[in-house]
């Protein structure tokens, strides 16, 4: 049975060498010292990298003190409808990058809603709505990894230290920064690589200061540069992979522990009073971009004619809307499926069939943390061209099932790990064989993760534009791609159709799978 397992898992490995590592290299084999140099020599290059590392760190910094603000208050107040703020600070996970952006111009643009409305002089293409932008997208993420930080920790030392009468700002010194400093700086890592590999709110609203993921995506879209774009793909890859790296290294040093004693949140008017006022305000933020797309669908013509219209519902169905959506829909219930069927069979593998290489199929499997979506596609772009696979649904299926495989392969190992180890050892001496024990033992009480996991999937792989933006074609594009199609026209109007529609059936998916 051992040596079938490691068979098993050394084929994983394989696959995964196969659809991650040789793609990388093939990227990796264009690059030579002619491109370096011409790149590195760019005084646009230079420039790019330089807005890229400053505009990234001025959002993460942001976006981190929001984030774990937001999630104190929503931790360690008495304040009610929690669960609606939770709701509306993760509602941008929802929908892609580039409508954060677009979201802005039609707020903050030359003709803007609330430029319009407030009389506002304000520029928001250039560093200013990069940040703004980012901020929008990366503040779900900075909130969720706080907010589950903080749900976790233990009370009984700050008990302790109010029996002896340390006060706040000792407390807070002594006892909360040493707990949150090695997750603080993955999730400092988290969000910066978040931010600092994303093209679509710098594309959106970043003018003329341009950032290294879009000099990459102009370079192989519209030049097709590939060997330069390779050269800005190595050069993205470095803080993702020190960013993987930290991530790794404090996940295998951390230690399991359990909650012994809740938190017991007293009565504090001006504590609640803030957080109610702080929640309210993000809220706002977060909600505006997304009425607007509401709003500017079903608008004739904004501002000249505001009168109720299906029009721009209409011309993106003319333009190719419905075949795109369906596309769409393919593939994410395809990368869903057979994604958490995946990442559940490599988890199981990896943590209950401890063998010679289950390490080896661990590390295959997270591999993809590393590696920024736009990267990745391009890698494909270059591994895949000619052959089969190339320009059809199946290409982007498996693209977004290794560029979001990793989370819930995470999902699934640590949940499988909580389990009672000898599971497998009483079924062998009871005579269960260990595909009976899986379905009718572990499958029914992992339910919960596989829900998880399959919608973090379809969500991601309805929204996503970096890993399929280099591979998808008039038959195999996705609807999200269109936001592009129709930012480049002008066309705000129907960019806010698409994205309000991928944000309806993002939530659908969400409620109708994760309800109780």
């Amino acid at each position: 049975m051992k040596n079938r397992l490691s068979w098993l898992q050394l084929l994983l490995g394989c696959f995964f060498c196969f659809a991650v590592i040789a793609p990388l290299l093939s990227m990796f084999l264009t690059i030579d010292t002619v491109h370096l140099k011409s790149v590195f020599s760019n005084k646009a290059f230079r420039s790019a990298a330089y807005n890229s590392v400053l505009y990234s760190c001025c959002s993460a910094l942001l976006s981190i003190l929001l984030g774990g603000l937001a999630a104190w208050c929503v931790n360690r107040s008495n304040i009610k409808l929690k669960k609606i703020f939770i709701a509306i600070l993760t509602l941008p996970m929802l929908i892609p990058s580039i409508s954060h952006g677009t979201g802005l111009v039609i707020l903050l643009g030359a003709n803007g809603i609330l430029t319009n409305l407030l009389g506002l002089q304000f520029n928001i293409y250039g560093g200013l709505g990069i940040i703004l932008g980012s901020v929008m997208y990366s503040l779900p993420v900075s909130f969720l990894m706080f907010y589950d930080i903080l749900k976790y920790e233990d009370a009984l030392p700050y008990d302790v230290a109010e029996t002896l009468g340390i006060n706040k700002f000792h407390q807070f010194k002594d006892l909360t920064l040493p707990y949150l400093r090695k997750p603080l700086i993955s999730i400092a890592f988290a969000v910066f690589t978040m931010i600092i590999t994303d093209y679509g709110v710098p594309l959106m609203v970043g003018g003329h200061v341009k950032t290294l993921p879009v000099m990459m995506y102009e370079d192989v879209i519209g030049l097709l540069d590939f060997a330069k774009g390779s050269v800005i793909g190595a050069v993205l890859l470095i803080p993702a992979l020190i960013a993987f790296v930290v991530d790794y290294l404090n996940r295998s040093e951390a230690t399991a522990s359990f909650i012994k004693t809740p938190f017991c949140i007293r009565k504090n008017k001006k504590r609640d009073f803030f957080s109610y006022l702080f929640l309210s305000v993000i809220s706002v933020f977060v909600l505006l971009p997304l009425l607007t797309f509401a709003f500017l669908s079903f608008v004739t013509k904004y501002p000249m004619d505001l009168s109720f219209s299906v029009n721009h519902v209409q011309r993106t169905i003319e333009m190719g809307g419905l075949h795109y959506l369906i596309n769409s829909l393919l593939i994410a219930f395809a990368a869903a499926g057979v994604g958490t069927m995946g990442a559940f069979s490599t988890a199981y593998l990896s943590a209950r069939a401890k063998t010679k290489s289950s390490y080896f199929l661990h590390l295959m499997s997270i591999t993809s943390l590393a590696i920024p979506g736009i990267v990745l596609g391009l890698s494909y772009v270059l591994f895949f061209n000619g052959s089969w696979i190339y320009g059809t649904l199946a290409i982007l299926i498996l693209v977004n099932m290794v560029h979001f495989f990793a989370s819930p392969y995470l999902m699934m190992y640590n949940t499988l790990n909580k389990m009672n180890r000898n599971l497998e050892d009483v079924g062998m001496i009871l005579g269960v064989t260990r595909l009976n024990l899986i379905i009718n033992v572990i499958i029914p009480q992992v339910i919960p993760t596989l829900k998880k996991m399959a919608v973090y999937l379809f969500v991601n792989s309805m929204m996503t534009i970096s890993a399929v933006s280099f591979l998808s074609n008039v038959s195999n594009k996705p609807i999200a791609l269109m936001i592009t199609q129709f930012e480049a026209i002008m066309m705000l109007e129907c960019t806010a159709v698409v994205s309000l529609l991928i944000l309806g059936i993002n939530t659908l998916m969400q409620f109708a799978v994760m309800r109780e």
